[in-house]
């Protein structure tokens, strides 16, 4: 029996380091993507083609950390953890959604078709 208390502490240990890593890629991408998009209204004015990014790169950082707190439910399943697990997965639910719905008018692609219709 000592051996599965041993194992457990273990695999909570464990899932704690692995959970702040996924937050800190989670918090890396938030800031990589406003680093971008600054530059992207700088450089090209374009709220449209910023917007997009920046919501791909929120995307991208709040699936880290629903994987962050999926683990953390894993070993550690109380109520508060399940209502936060639940409230990211509904806010990724529909952000994804609405980002979905940006790519079919992805501003790149649709700038990049007026600039050959141009040229035709």
């Amino acid at each position: 029996m000592p051996d599965l208390i041993v194992l457990r502490e273990l695999l909570i240990s464990s899932v704690n380091y692995l959970q702040l890593f996924l937050e800190a890629i989670s918090v890396t991408c938030v800031a990589i993507g406003l680093v971008k998009t600054l530059y992207i209204l700088i450089t090209v004015k374009n709220g449209r083609v910023a917007r997009f990014y920046f919501g791909n790169w929120l995307a991208m950082a709040l699936e880290f950390q629903l994987a962050a707190d999926i683990l953390l439910t894993t070993v550690d399943p109380d109520l508060d953890s399940l209502i936060k697990l639940a409230i990211i997965a509904v806010i990724r639910t529909f952000l994804n959604y609405f980002l979905a719905k940006e790519l079919e008018h992805n501003p790149l692609v649709e700038e990049s078709k007026g600039k050959t219709s141009k040229h035709q």
